[in-house]
């Protein structure tokens, strides 16, 4: 899928793969990505969200870095990252912003409310970037609805669905419709691969009525 030039690839449960333009390569959270991936090592930049196993894959991260590929990672990210020896990582947490290959990049939080995978403490985080400063794009990581959705105004939205340990297709369509508002587009992640199924990004997009929502086909 295109989006102002930008191509979205869906890798499965919170991976995407974004291309610009002039071929600028983002990945974010890549998991368990299929053999069309595989030694692809083309990232300039890499988004991890957190530490969890499905989010922080060593195998698929070696899949896509390259020597001169730049990891962006919660802090709780960063000691496993350099035992493995990933070397150009830039650690963050919620509140910062930063400018990396002219992608502009603002660390959000990333927490549960009402159970307890996702800790607030734990700093995980999500992230809100644009390429050029055009098109606000919000990955939210592992979350449920949380306040701070209000302030982040994204053009698109990609947002967990599944439920137990994010958000349920419900809730998530709740927080897009009344607090993130996507200007855009909203996609819907988090499902199929660990928990959750196809049903539960279907019914997020019946339940959305404030953007149109795109399901996309794993890639």
């Amino acid at each position: 899928m295109q989006v102002n030039n930008i191509e979205f690839n869906w890798l499965g449960h919170d991976g995407f793969k974004l291309v610009t333009a002039d071929n600028k390569v983002v990945y974010i959270d890549p998991y368990k990505i299929s053999e069309v991936h595989h030694k692809k090592n083309d990232a300039e930049i890499v988004l991890i969200s957190h530490n969890h196993f499905d989010h922080l894959s060593i195998e698929d991260l070696r899949h896509v870095i390259n020597e001169k590929t730049m990891i962006i990672a919660a802090s709780e990210c960063i000691e496993k990252l350099k035992q493995e020896g990933f070397k150009n990582v830039i650690n963050v947490e919620p509140g910062q912003t930063i400018e990396e290959r002219d992608v502009n990049i603002e660390i959000v939080p990333a927490y549960n409310i009402n159970k307890n995978f996702h800790p607030k403490d734990d700093r995980k985080i999500g992230f809100i970037f644009s390429f050029d400063k055009m098109l606000k794009i919000y990955h939210a990581g592992d979350t449920d609805k949380i306040p701070e959705m209000s302030e982040f105004k994204p053009d698109i939205a990609l947002v967990p669905v599944s439920g137990v340990y994010v958000m349920s297709a419900d809730e998530a369509a709740d927080a897009v419709n009344n607090l993130i508002k996507p200007s855009k587009l909203a996609i819907p992640m988090h499902y199929g691969t660990i928990v959750g199924s196809l049903d539960d990004a279907k019914k997020f997009k019946k339940l959305v009525k404030i953007c149109p929502v795109e399901i996309l086909a794993q890639e």
